[in-house]
């Protein structure tokens, strides 16, 4: 089993004397910076381009330097931005400013795994990865309850790296809750096995049943608010975190709970665990992360024809249909 750290497995006081730089004051740095300084770290600054994130940042508090000026200043920097825009704001106004010895901590495995981030033989390379969105970050620290995160360790030059690691998870109060151990490349293909696999294939079942359904002479209304509309499938998910996959059942009804048991059974699996296997490949082998960075130096054309299509899809225009007659 991964190794599960709580609050008495890190100490805050390994960042005192610290300045840390959040790069990117977004949803989650703006939630990680004030949970830290709430937690009683005192060395924090951010490094933004002077926009929106900017003037709020200046608003909570915080100095806000350049991009360039905070990694000169920073002895622990935090990677906040997006992954497809950090390699060359990396390149750019942070690489040549870093510190030796500095810790750059990471919230994505991405840039790592796919070598397009090589921070230097003397960095520590860290990774503390919640696994909640920016605003659940804030709001179960201020009530107390944490909320899990993945940490790991890629680079070791100080001999401190998972120190540290824990202790900015116990500052943004994650080790409440628990942190995982992990490896980098592990939460970069979780995260894009997730992607490209098991949500594609959610998508494809929802539209296909919506399909048939309409072709048996049902209503479109019916069919969506069945499928997701009424948001009952949201309710299952999140009994199912709190309870467990299959223990949530007992709130359904015994002819539902049979169906579902009987009928899973049945599903071709091995076409499944093809498909996962084949887009695992492909993700593995770095032909995703060349075709994705091929796909931005191009003006996101192709990324821009499928948004499009999928919102001007049928199943999107039903649901525009509805919500207009919906109270």
């Amino acid at each position: 089993m991964a190794k599960i750290y709580y609050d008495s497995d890190a100490e805050i006081k390994v960042l005192n004397g610290k300045t840390i730089a959040i790069i990117g004051y977004g949803n989650q740095g703006r939630a990680q910076a004030l949970n830290m300084k709430d937690s009683g770290v005192q060395k924090i600054i951010v490094g933004n381009r002077k926009d929106e994130s900017w003037t709020k940042a200046a608003e909570d508090g915080f100095k806000v330097f350049s991009i360039k000026e905070a990694s000169k200043a920073a002895d622990i920097l935090f990677m906040l931005i997006p992954d497809e825009a950090a390699p060359k704001i990396y390149n750019d106004d942070i690489k040549p400013n870093l510190k030796k010895g500095c810790v750059l901590n990471f919230s994505s495995g991405y840039n790592i795994t796919f070598k397009q981030i090589v921070p230097p033989e003397n960095a520590d390379v860290i990774m503390v990865a919640p696994r909640m969105i920016g605003d659940g970050v804030r709001q179960s620290y201020l009530a107390g309850t944490g909320f899990p995160s993945f940490v790991a360790v890629e680079q070791n030059a100080s001999g401190q790296a998972k120190e540290t690691a824990l202790a900015i998870a116990k500052a943004i109060g994650s080790t409440k809750k628990g942190c995982i151990e992990t490896r980098f490349n592990d939460e970069t293909y979780l995260d894009l096995i997730a992607e490209q696999a098991t949500w594609p294939m959610i998508l494809s079942i929802l539209i296909e049943v919506y399909n048939f359904e309409l072709g048996l002479g049902i209503s479109e209304e019916a069919v969506l608010m069945e499928l997701y509309l009424s948001k009952e499938p949201a309710v299952m998910m999140e009994r199912m975190a709190d309870e467990g996959l299959f223990k949530q059942l007992h709130l359904h009804s015994h002819t539902s709970q049979y169906g579902q048991l009987s009928r899973s059974k049945m599903v071709d699996k091995q076409f499944i665990r093809y498909f996962i296997e084949k887009r695992f490949k492909y993700i593995q082998s770095g032909e995703f992360a060349n075709e994705w960075k091929a796909e931005q130096e191009n003006g996101l054309v192709q990324f821009h024809k499928l948004l499009n299509e999928a919102t001007d899809s049928p199943i999107s225009q039903s649901e525009a249909r509805l919500k207009q007659v919906l109270r």
